[in-house]
């Protein structure tokens, strides 16, 4: 089983809002998110981002050279990461 990426509605409205450039680079970056932190927990080793709580669970990071910050959620048991929170600044 490989990781993947699942966003809550909220997030996702937002990307579907961003322009069509910004849209897909984001898109982009949340795949690639969810094969780097499968590969980093895989190996034992920390998640990309900053840790926002003492259970490493829940990440914080920025897409680079991007106007977007991320808050993930690592779902272990699934394989997954959760997006609960993505904020694009104008």
């Amino acid at each position: 089983m490989s990781w993947t990426v699942r966003t809550e509605e909220i997030p996702a409205r937002t990307v579907l809002g961003m322009p069509v450039g910004l849209r897909g680079k984001t898109a982009n970056f949340l795949r690639a998110l969810a094969i780097e932190v499968g590969g980093a927990i895989d190996l034992g080793r920390q998640p990309p981002g900053d840790a926002m709580d003492d259970f490493e669970v829940r990440h914080s990071l920025e897409v680079p050279g991007e106007p977007v910050i991320i808050e993930y959620m690592v779902i272990r048991d699934a394989e997954e990461i959760r997006v609960p929170v993505l904020v694009r600044f104008h």
